[in-house]
């Protein structure tokens, strides 16, 4: 491919990715793979260089475009090299015309962006969400000793012990330690989540909103094996996903449980006051995991972050009633607007003061945000997190 047939190629992508965001259609990672799947012409130079066009056109532009030629349009301001491309010449973009609308730059829609403000997310802290995400690593200790452990990549030690830090484009899903369950490819920030439950071996654990089990998995080493962890979701699909996974892990003590939205409590009653703590890893906007996603800020609506917000509250009401006196609740969200994290812990506090009490947190990362802890990009170098430790008194 041309350099600018390349740019027409992120631009008929991008408008691929709007019409799914506005249908809450396939993701953009999925889109880009679909595209380049009918199209074999394109050699890796060409699909990493497309990927990377259509990347930077998304993180760019904060409202949803009008289309993608207006938004890579956008990316081209001040790129006289990317500008040039626009030439009309066989597979590239027509000619710019002086006049035709170009996205607007920005972080994200303008409502959210408010949201984000007042949530004291602004500045470089704004900006950092828009990054390239690191990759991390986690050894799985059911399986392997980190001192001898050795990797095709060295990777960068962490604050995490047993985590690693390896550069960008890594391909570890291809490493024979990845297949025979060595490692596991887990954000920082999610690994220092985990820690926050503090699970210790022959323990009752839920993880009330596994999914597909990544904490599960975490949870699960830090047990040693032994104990009870119980992996519940409303999700069949995702859930799914956890037994093959535990499988390769040398996972042997997590049981799935699939609940019926609504009727979470029944499903749960015989576990009513049983659990040593139970992890509330809530459903939320995701507005900490845009280095990842960048097309998920135009999906989200205010609706569907009202719909959130009261979701994770009943999801908080019903892990209280699981954990025993003593027990604690790890409240867990990757959002970094206040009324998804920082309020629903200190709402479910002031509403039981006379059972509840918030615990002091230290993650060797992240700043002290109401009851619990928020971690972002900007300042951690994680995805960002709010994350709260509540104990029954």
């Amino acid at each position: 491919m041309t350099p600018a047939a390349r740019v027409q190629a992120a631009i008929d992508i991008l408008d691929l990715v709007i019409a799914s965001s506005r249908d809450n259609g396939p993701a953009a990672d999925k889109i880009i793979a679909d595209w380049f799947r009918t199209r074999r012409f394109a050699g890796s130079s060409d699909r990493r260089a497309v990927r990377e066009l259509a990347y930077g056109a998304i993180r760019r532009c904060g409202e949803v475009p009008p289309s993608g030629r207006s938004a890579m349009l956008s990316l081209a301001q001040g790129d006289a090299a990317l500008t040039a491309l626009f030439d009309g010449s066989p597979h590239a973009p027509l000619p710019i015309d002086q006049g035709e609308p170009v996205a607007a730059p920005g972080i994200a829609p303008a409502w959210l962006e408010l949201s984000l403000r007042a949530s004291g997310i602004d500045g470089d802290e704004a900006t950092a969400l828009l990054g390239r995400a690191p990759l991390d690593i986690r050894i799985n200790t059911l399986k392997a000793e980190p001192t001898t452990l050795e990797l095709p990549v060295a990777g960068e030690a962490t604050m995490v012990r047993n985590g690693l830090r390896l550069p960008q484009g890594t391909q570890v899903e291809q490493w024979q330690a990845y297949r025979d369950g060595l490692v596991e490819v887990q954000d920082l920030g999610s690994q220092l989540a985990c820690n926050a439950a503090a699970a210790q071996p022959g323990e009752t654990i839920i993880d009330l909103c596994a999914g597909a089990g990544g904490k599960t998995l975490a949870l699960a080493a830090a047990m040693e094996n032994r104990g009870r962890l119980i992996a519940c979701d409303v999700d069949r699909s995702r859930l799914s996903r956890l037994s093959p996974r535990a499988e390769r892990a040398g996972v042997t003590i997590a049981e799935t449980l699939l609940l019926d939205p609504g009727r979470e409590a029944a499903a749960l009653s015989g576990w009513q006051q049983k659990a040593d703590c139970v992890l509330v890893d809530a459903p939320c906007s995701g507005t900490g995991t845009w280095r990842r996603n960048p097309e998920s800020r135009w999906r989200l609506s205010q609706d569907q972050l009202s719909r959130n917000i009261a979701l994770q509250a009943r999801l908080i009401e019903l892990a209280a009633t699981l954990v025993r006196p003593g027990g604690r609740l790890v409240y867990v969200v990757c959002s970094l607007i206040d009324q998804e994290g920082v309020d629903q812990a200190s709402g479910f506090l002031r509403s039981n003061d006379r059972t509840w009490q918030s615990d002091q947190l230290d993650l060797s990362a992240g700043r002290p945000r109401g009851s619990g802890l928020r971690l972002t990009p900007c300042h951690d170098g994680t995805d960002g997190f709010f994350v709260a430790r509540l104990l029954r008194i």
